[in-house]
């Protein structure tokens, strides 16, 4: 599964209507992210418009591409083009995406690999 994080921003004197349009997302529009593989979807905003979106999928490749696929991205997509400062393709292309530096499950899955083989070979270790 792939973590995708990234930003946009919102014009500040459209936030309180962007908050408003994301509090009612059309059902057809959460059924497509849902069947084109977009999981564990969050949206998050900062006073100033700073937006932050995080989702998971099996690829990202294959998420835009069913998204891309539907009648309804098209339709939320360019109802939501009005919202964004800079962008000259729809928010959904247009967006930057961050890279994770950090994550902690895949940290301590990590070290709970290392802290098993120390203990395989150290047994003296895992006593202490």
């Amino acid at each position: 599964m792939h973590r995708v994080c990234f930003q946009l921003q919102v014009k500040p004197d459209r936030i309180e209507e962007y908050k408003r349009r994301h509090a009612a997302v059309w059902p057809e529009m959460l059924r497509a992210l849902h069947q084109t593989g977009w999981r564990n979807y969050s949206l998050f905003l900062r006073p100033d418009g700073a937006l932050i979106g995080y989702f998971e999928t099996e690829s990202l490749a294959a998420a835009r591409a069913g998204m891309a696929a539907t009648t309804v991205n098209a339709r939320w997509q360019a109802e939501m083009a009005e919202f964004f400062d800079d962008l000259e393709v729809s928010p959904d292309e247009g967006f930057l995406r961050l890279t994770e530096v950090f994550n902690l499950e895949d940290q301590l899955a990590a070290l709970n690999v290392i802290e098993t083989i120390h203990a395989k070979f150290n047994p003296t270790l895992s006593e202490k």
